[in-house]
């Protein structure tokens, strides 16, 4: 058993598990396995031994993500590479026991979610987050109906125009991150006063105009899973190849960035 950490950009896929006819990072996985003969996708539901650490919503990106499978020492990060599509890409692994399991053995997972917010007050934005940490039901910020109740580390971070949530947990309900960050957002905002969140974290529901929308997924990234005892080594070929994807697209985003605030800069300077 072999397990792989996996970094991929969210946004092509309709999220990570597979779903008809349409792209997911898990079928971009299997798909790869079954070019290198480790899994015949026409005779198997799965791989043997596969598990991941979470399901990403669509949109969603992951440097960490971390799948498990029965597979020789010979598929190794850099072999996956050479099957699996620009946007997904394994680089590092670590040999598992048979009974690993990459969903139930996880010790922590940690998300994080930068908001745009120049205008964003940092101490409401800390305060929120203060709030929302620790031990609570979480049922009105998640649609799950049944283990709600988590334990939450919120951190808050300033890096110029952003405001940086980091949110880690044994496990999260649908949606909990994202809803953690449009709390943050509409506190650190003003658009809400500090003392709402006592009432999302009490017994009653709230919905309709009080409840609270998930933030966009685009800015969410799943960023570390942590496993007593596995350590993984970092494949330096094939981390290369991931410095390299994603360091293009960076660029390509801050050319298109530049671009748009050209034509927002043109439009201004032009009704004056």
């Amino acid at each position: 058993m072999r397990a792989f950490r996996i970094a991929y950009d969210g946004r092509p896929f309709h999220g990570f598990q597979r779903q008809p006819s349409v792209p997911t990072v898990e079928d971009a996985i299997f798909d790869a396995l079954d070019e290198l003969g480790v899994f015949d996708r026409d005779a198997a539901h799965r791989p043997d031994g596969y598990a991941a650490a979470g399901r990403t919503d669509a949109g969603v990106s992951a440097l960490a993500q971390t799948v498990a499978v029965a597979c020789p020492e010979w598929c190794t990060p850099r072999a996956l590479n050479g099957e699996l599509p620009p946007d997904v890409r394994a680089w590092a692994a670590a040999g598992v026991s048979t009974d690993f399991h990459a969903t139930h053995d996880a010790g922590e997972r940690t998300y994080v979610y930068d908001l745009y917010g120049p205008e964003l007050d940092d101490s409401r934005a800390a305060a929120a987050a203060n709030a929302l940490s620790g031990a609570h039901d979480f049922h009105n910020l998640t649609p799950d109906e049944d283990g709600t109740e988590r334990d939450l580390s919120l951190r808050i971070d300033r890096g110029g125009d952003f405001v940086t949530l980091r949110v880690a947990a044994g496990g999260f309900p649908r949606q909990l991150v994202r809803r953690v960050a449009s709390v943050v957002r509409s506190v650190a905002a003003g658009e809400r006063d500090p003392r709402w969140i006592d009432d999302l974290l009490g017994s009653d529901s709230i919905a309709g105009p009080d409840g609270v929308p998930p933030a966009p997924p685009e800015p969410l990234v799943l960023a570390d899973v942590t496993y007593p005892d596995v350590a993984f080594e970092r494949d330096p070929e094939a981390a290369a190849s991931a410095v390299d994807v994603f360091s293009t697209r960076r660029r390509e985003h801050r050319t298109r960035a530049r671009t748009a605030g050209r034509i927002a800069d043109g439009v201004r300077e032009a009704d004056r």
